[in-house]
This record gives structure tokens, C-alpha cells and sequence, in this order.
């Protein structure tokens, strides 16, 4: 696909993967999920439900940021918990995120998350 631009930012953790931070095509980014991982130590960040929620939130918004784009564009979001217990210690954090219009959201409950992340937030926005 030519009509599409990859976006990296050492802001944010590089792929664990073959897959890119976000693609931006047809108006809208495609972020993909962020853990919370320290971009700077590449070391999941200490702390529980709260702590992680900040930074894979931290990282996103740095994702949004290289696209040009930022929260007050998100239209959806997908949250990823590896326990459903956490989900309103996580829904308080993400709420300061976005205290106005907040974009369509689903969160799901999973087995496990890559490094045993706690959670992993992941969207589409406007570019």
C-alpha cells in the first residue's frame, strides 16, 4: 500500500515484533497496543494497575504525538486487562485522559500480556 505512512518514535517502546507503532492511511492512525514498558529502560514499569494504566497511556499519547495527531482526536480504544478485577483502578486513570467526549471503548479481559503486562491500551484516532 503506498497510501500509508509508518510512524516511529523512540518517545514510545520500539515493536517487540514484525508490526509498527502506528500506520497513518485514509485520515485515521492505527496505534498499536502499548504496554507499559519505560521507553527509556525498555523495562516494565513497577507499580500496579495504576502505574501501568499512566504509562502505556504515556506511551500511546507519544504514538498519537509522531502522527501528528493526539487523545482529542482517539475515536476508539481498545483496553486489554489480564485481570477484570483491575478494571475500575484502570477506568479511573484512563478517565483523566480523557475528561471530555471520551472516544468509544471496549475492555477485555485476557490470559496474558506480552511481559505480563498488567494492561495494554491500544486505538484508532483522525490523523
Amino acid at each position: 500500500m503506498s497510501n500509508r505512512t509508518v510512524i516511529h518514535t523512540e518517545a514510545a517502546p520500539k515493536a517487540i515484533g514484525p508490526y509498527s507503532q502506528a500506520v497513518v492511511a485514509g485520515g485515521l492512525v492505527f496505534c498499536s497496543g502499548q504496554v507499559p514498558i519505560d521507553p527509556a529502560t525498555g523495562e516494565l514499569v513497577p507499580g500496579g494497575i495504576e502505574e501501568q494504566t499512566h504509562r502505556s497511556l504515556r506511551n500511546l499519547k507519544a504514538v498519537l504525538e509522531a502522527a501528528g495527531s493526539g487523545f482529542d482526536r482517539v475515536l476508539k480504544t481498545t483496553v486489554f486487562l489480564q485481570n477484570m478485577g483491575d478494571f475500575a483502578a484502570m477506568n479511573a486513570v484512563y478517565a483523566t485522559y480523557f475528561p471530555d467526549n471520551p472516544p468509544a471503548r471496549s475492555t477485555v479481559e485476557v490470559a496474558r500480556l506480552p511481559r505480563s503486562a498488567l494492561v495494554e491500551i491500544e486505538c484508532i484516532a483522525l490523523a
